[in-house]
């Protein structure tokens, strides 16, 4: 379709919606990205608006994959016009055209497009990065191994559609971004807070 590359805009257009940074600012007039990790994150909000403002945070920024990446296999356009549209969506939510291009990390927006595509590429992919948090005991660490590992993994598991591709991109962005908190230390394997000073 002639407006096929209208997707791939989309996607870097939604994931670009800075939605912890715009709800952080508004419950307790602060950025996100001031404190904590410095990332626009769902778990930056948590810690600095609560759970509840967290967890509005991490469905929106799921919705940020998903919405682009539906809309794309919804008309039908080839896969790597779908692929693409995911990869930019992840490649918005880390660099954000509306936010000066200091995003989040890119987790749950990969996991959204995941949903869009293949809801059991999705699964795998958490399995994948679930597991190797537990093995690595580093948040970011395991981070890169997991976009590096998820598409291999994906092939494995005998996944050969549009979702394989997506991890392609979408797990090669996540590996880069994560690469900037390769030597972070952690508190709390979950909430990615520093390690107190003795």
């Amino acid at each position: 379709m002639i407006y096929s590359f209208l997707f791939p805009i989309l996607g870097y257009l939604f994931g670009s919606l800075p939605f912890s940074i715009w709800i952080t600012h508004f419950v307790k007039g602060v950025d996100v990205r001031n404190s904590g990790s410095g990332h626009a994150t769902t778990t930056n909000t948590i810690r600095q608006a609560g759970f509840g403002w967290g967890a509005l945070v991490l469905i929106l920024d799921i919705a940020k994959g998903f919405i682009p990446t539906y809309l794309a296999v919804s008309q039908d356009v080839s896969t790597y016009v779908v692929a693409l549209t995911a990869t930019l969506a992840v490649v918005g939510h880390c660099w954000p055209l509306f936010a000066q291009f200091r995003g989040g990390m890119g987790l749950a927006t990969t996991g959204g497009a995941f949903l869009a595509v293949n809801p059991l590429a999705f699964v795998i992919s958490l399995g994948l990065l679930i597991l190797l948090v537990l093995v690595v005991r580093h948040s970011a660490r395991a981070s890169v191994f997991t976009g590096i590992l998820v598409a291999p993994v994906l092939w494995l598991f005998n996944i050969h559609d549009v979702s394989l591709w997506a991890a392609v991109g979408a797990g090669a962005v996540i590996a880069i971004r994560f690469l900037i908190d390769w030597n972070r230390q952690y508190r709390e394997l979950w909430l990615d807070r520093d390690k107190k000073e003795n």
